[in-house]
């Protein structure tokens, strides 16, 4: 349906940027718009979104997996939301790749399925509001790896 990819590049080594993108705890930390997390365990977290897009009223009940990982290479996660009337699938993979010092991260994100009333908003819209959220997430991550209480 809706796909984005890219890269990213951290100065962390690869082996430490796979232990925090690998970590649903960490994870959780980094998407925007969450109002509450309700379960965490090793690969999977549920939580409760509040998304600022004007097409999706009140909250989204979500889910977090982590499927098919490959230390410390690669990694593919499953994304489900539910909302009143609206409900999306998502999925994301990333590779990890040494350059230099640091760690190149290739990633792929993609809306699998929507449904109920995000079945009617126009493709720019959802296109828009997904790659806000790809950008925010990259952000949070980006600036919690850096922060100093994460190399401690």
């Amino acid at each position: 349906m809706v796909r984005f990819e890219g890269e990213k590049d951290f100065s962390q080594p690869p082996a430490e940027i796979w232990t925090k993108l690998s970590n649903v705890r960490f994870l959780v930390q980094c998407i925007p718009d969450v109002e509450s997390v309700t379960e965490v365990e090793s690969d999977r977290a549920r939580m409760v979104l509040r998304p600022g897009f004007s097409f999706v009223r009140g909250t989204l009940e979500a889910t977090l997996r982590v499927v098919d990982t490959v230390a410390p290479e690669t990694a593919r996660f499953l994304i489900t939301n539910k909302g009143i009337g609206s409900s999306a699938d998502a999925e994301a993979t990333i590779a990890l790749v040494p350059q230099g010092a640091g760690t190149r991260v290739r990633w792929t994100a993609e809306v699998k399925a929507l449904g109920g009333l995000l079945k009617m908003v126009p493709s720019g819209l959802i296109r828009g509001a997904a790659q806000k959220v790809v950008n925010d997430t990259w952000n949070a991550v980006e600036a919690k790896l850096n922060a100093p209480s994460a190399n401690g």
